[in-house]
């Protein structure tokens, strides 16, 4: 593709001081990556390791999960996911204790974990 110059964003901070070579690694399981990395640096000019904090990340990670669920005929395109923002937060986790029915909100859940049949 003819790139000369790359930027790497990356949201562990541990990683992005050890690629930088301005901390040791004494995890020897992240060697051959580490390895892996300064080879593939060569092929650049110019190289360049930012660190993200993860809070700032989800937005993105959200959107790198999204993308490759989709499947498209042509490997280099993938359709436009449309993105909504909202000024009040969505408390989707708010779950009551029971359900109408008396019974617990997990029942079903585990009817169907304990006999394999859905109710």
């Amino acid at each position: 593709m003819n790139i000369q110059e790359l930027l790497v964003i990356g949201d562990s901070n541990l990683l992005i001081h050890q690629v930088r070579e301005e901390w040791a690694t004494k995890n020897s399981k992240i060697l051959p990556y580490l390895h892996h990395v300064q080879e593939l640096r060569k092929r650049f000019t110019k190289t360049e390791f930012q660190y993200v904090p993860i809070v700032q990340n989800e937005f993105a990670d959200a959107l790198a999960t999204l993308s490759s669920m989709i499947q498209h005929p042509d490997k280099n395109y993938t359709n436009p996911i449309p993105v909504k923002t909202y000024d009040q937060p969505a408390y989707c986790a708010h779950v009551e204790e029971e359900e109408a029915d008396g019974k617990p909100w997990f029942h079903d859940i585990k009817e169907y974990l304990t006999k394999e049949e859905y109710p």
